[in-house]
């Protein structure tokens, strides 16, 4: 050490002792003792915990703190090492400095971890000292688990959604926004019913949870119910199962409404005909006549209860011979174009020359030459008590809903696509799906909501889409496909990452992955 005077520097060192026992140098301390014979005339380790018991549930890979709580926690991470520090007794008589896994087998049960500690012993000396502390791993199954490999049947609560329609499309929606927000995560099993789905949970909470999670992406009217099971007239124990009945509103979109006068004055003399363009936990309704706009919630729409006029399984397609723009405004984020068109029947030609003068809202997709789905009212049998409550009401012949891309789509049928969906792990009940004629409605019904999905940005803004590794793009797929066919960015897909590829990876050094 140098200190310095402003005239001269002195050197100062700081001075050695022997220790009293081995009699070595060492600088001084409380003790005048050495750290080897500190160490051997003092253990701070004793009275800690070198073995322990800890119990792990190898279903839901969860361990046990006790008295009640199963934590989750990988081997080897942040969280089990937290879990195994907080598992040793005594261990605030010493300072904690360091704490690491020893490597050891992963089938063989133990899991060990090296601590570092410190203490102060004679008369004020600071000793640190490392030991290992060895933690056996007992398998014990948690009571959820006991439960449910005893009898998988025995659940607590069930959800049971339902939407009485002809077609899955809802369904085929909910189970994206269910995957995306992993709701399903409690459920014990989940089964595919002839008009819903029916979630089965072992805690009441986890099925209330979900049905807070489903009123929140589709307007819905849900009741619940109880049942006793059994009980303890000693200790006053009650055991019952919840039943909760969820219904989805029958309302979807790109289907032609006929308002009630009551809903329609409530809505400011909406439509009465309007066009369901958007169904979240709420229900957006459009007249495609004045651009005019306005929602119902669940509450709204139950309270009056109203059905569609005409559904997306009766649309029919046009061919658009000439439009005319006339306003333009922004709904919601989405521009919709008002503009006279004239439009046929593609089902019409080499048989007649009629010609529809409508009103759409779609000027801003539709050019001459494009086809488009719309409703046919010129030739519909619409029989609806509703509208039959509007006496002068002037009907339109056509009300299109759509561009069509169904020529364009052609050459590309039977092509895979470059991003897929995942799926629940769903049961089928054998009433749901019964004979070939049900699964190749439902595989149609697949494929058209894939296609909307193509179609709608909006729609799938919500959801997660993968990419899809057996794709393989051709030179010739730019040219023969044609660029009018909506896609896809591969910007939006997400990478389906799972253990093997990022072995792959760190074994051939590339971090190239479909």
């Amino acid at each position: 050490m140098e200190q310095d005077t402003g005239m001269f520097t002195v050197h100062q060192t700081i001075g050695t002792v022997l220790c009293c026992k081995c009699g070595i140098l060492m600088q001084p301390n409380a003790a005048n003792m050495c750290a080897n014979c500190l160490r051997s005339e003092v253990d701070i380790t004793e009275g800690l915990q070198k073995h322990v018991i800890i119990i792990h549930c190898p279903e839901c890979d969860t361990y046990l703190q006790p008295p009640r709580t199963w934590i989750r926690a990988q081997l080897e991470s942040k969280e089990l090492l937290t879990f195994c520090v907080k598992r040793l007794k005594n261990l605030n008589k010493v300072r904690l400095v360091h704490a690491e896994f020893i490597w050891t087998e992963p089938h063989s049960k133990r899991i060990k971890v090296k601590l570092r500690v410190q203490k102060e012993v004679l008369n004020g000396a600071i000793l640190e000292q490392a030991y290992t502390v060895e933690y056996v791993v007992q398998d014990q199954m948690c009571e959820s688990c006991s439960r449910v490999q005893a009898n998988p049947d025995q659940w607590v609560a069930a959800v049971q959604l339902r939407q009485h329609v002809s077609h899955r499309r809802t369904f085929f929606y909910l189970e994206q926004l269910i995957l995306k927000h992993d709701a399903a995560k409690h459920a014990i099993r989940i089964t595919q019913m002839e008009h819903g789905i029916d979630f089965f949970f072992n805690n009441r909470s986890h099925g209330v949870k979900f049905v807070e999670f489903v009123g929140k992406v589709a307007p819905i009217n849900s009741r619940h119910d109880k049942q006793l099971v059994s009980h303890d007239s000693k200790s006053n124990n009650y055991n019952y199962k919840y039943t909760f009945s969820v219904e989805i509103s029958p309302i979807c979109r790109e289907d032609l409404i006929c308002l009630p006068p009551k809903v329609s004055n409530g809505l400011g003399n909406l439509g009465p005909l309007v066009i369901c363009s958007k169904v979240s936990n709420s229900i957006a309704l459009l007249d495609p006549l004045n651009l005019r706009q306005s929602y119902l919630d669940g509450d709204q729409y139950f309270r009056t209860s109203f059905k569609s006029l005409l559904t997306s399984r009766q649309l029919v397609e046009y061919i658009v011979l000439d439009i005319e723009p006339i306003s333009e405004v922004v709904i919601g984020g989405s521009k919709y174009v008002s503009a006279d068109a004239q439009v046929a029947r593609v089902s019409d030609f080499g048989k007649n020359d009629t010609i529809f003068n409508i009103r759409t809202h779609l000027g801003h997709l539709l050019n001459p030459g494009d086809y488009a789905l719309g409703y046919d009212l010129h030739g519909a049998n619409a029989n609806d008590i509703e509208l039959d409550k509007y006496r002068g009401l002037i009907i339109p012949e056509v009300i299109l809903v759509k561009k069509s891309y169904e020529e364009k789509r052609q050459k590309k049928r039977g092509k895979p696509r470059a991003w897929k969906l995942k799926s629940l792990n769903m049961e089928v009940d054998n009433n749901a799906v019964k004979g070939r004629d049900n699964e190749e409605k439902m595989n149609s019904e697949y494929e058209q909501f894939m296609r909307d999905l193509e179609e709608n940005p909006d729609l799938r803004f919500n959801l997660s889409l993968y990419r899809n590794k057996e794709y393989q793009p051709s030179e010739m797929a730019s040219v023969t496909d044609g660029e009018d066919v909506p896609n896809v960015p591969l910007d939006e897909l997400l990478a389906d990452l799972d253990l093997s590829d990022v072995e792959v990876e760190d074994g051939d050094g590339d971090d190239m992955r479909e």
